[in-house]
């Protein structure tokens, strides 16, 4: 009887996590058979599941009659550069709230920790002026200076764990052996801290990516909006095209899953960094 009810509970248990990861792919299959679907059959209902042929003019469509190549090119150049920001700020801010003592250090980090928590739609408008009285609207550094503000405290976060974890003798070794300050930080401790390194830049970079509504606001023209906001437009007055919608999400989602697929033991170190003691 254990035995049955043993088998009973794991049955039920794969049956739910099938069920759980239908459920979470079902949306990126959806886009994927979209986007190959030829036309007569988009807009079909009820809506056939698999398309009668494989169609791929949405893709090329997408490049060819859309500056989706420049929609790339903004969203790139402003998550790469986020990231490089927020990781080199984040760690010099996190090695300083692991390793030196002042007043009213755990506050500073909750108050650090809680200014991710911050609504941006609560902020855009002051956000916008401030961008406006700097001119600095329509430019990459108009996006990458909030886009560093939300993400830098996740950053630090998860970079002061990693720190902590850090025996002090390999530190005080490095002065032993006449290694500078900066000479110990950036050779003993940064190697060290490379999995929570890698986690911070990953999901800044996947965070910068997937923005839209400071892209929305702040990078109003044509030539400098991001991807999320591109394919925001596809549409028009009398028209939705769901296959070029389809098409380019496709294309901005595989990357990231590649990416994140690539370092997910690193991203589960870097998350998990902490959890056990001892």
């Amino acid at each position: 009887m254990r035995n049955t009810s043993a088998r009973i509970r794991w049955f039920l248990f794969y049956v739910a996590v099938v069920l759980f990861v239908v459920f979470v792919l079902f949306p990126f299959f959806w886009q994927i058979r979209t986007s190959i679907m030829p036309p007569e059959q988009i807009n079909k209902m009820p809506p056939d599941w698999l398309p009668s042929r494989w169609h791929f003019g949405y893709y090329v469509r997408v490049f060819t009659e859309r500056p989706f190549l420049t929609f790339l090119k903004n969203s790139l150049i402003v998550a790469s550069t986020t990231t490089l920001v927020n990781v080199t700020i984040g760690a010099f801010s996190a090695y300083a709230l692991a390793r030196l003592r002042f007043p009213f250090k755990n506050l500073v980090l909750s108050l650090v920790l809680a200014v991710s928590m911050f609504p941006v739609i609560a902020i855009v408008s002051p956000l916008f002026l401030f961008m406006k009285n700097l001119k600095l609207l329509n430019t990459y550094t108009g996006l990458v200076l909030p886009y560093t503000t939300f993400a830098l405290p996740l950053c630090i976060w998860i970079l002061t764990a990693f720190f902590r974890e850090i025996p002090k003798e390999l530190e005080e070794s490095g002065k032993v052996d006449g290694a500078t300050p900066m000479q110990t930080f950036t050779k003993i401790i940064l190697p060290l801290a490379a999995p929570g390194l890698f986690t911070s830049a990953i999901l800044v970079f996947i965070s910068a990516w997937n923005e839209f509504l400071l892209s929305l606001t702040f990078n109003t023209a044509d030539n400098m909006r991001t991807v999320p906001v591109g394919i925001a437009l596809f549409s028009g007055e009398f028209e939705f095209p769901w296959g070029e919608i389809a098409a380019a999400s496709v294309i901005v989602t595989v990357p990231l899953i590649i990416m994140v697929l690539a370092f997910q033991k690193r991203i589960i170190a870097g998350l998990t960094s902490g959890a056990v003691k001892g």
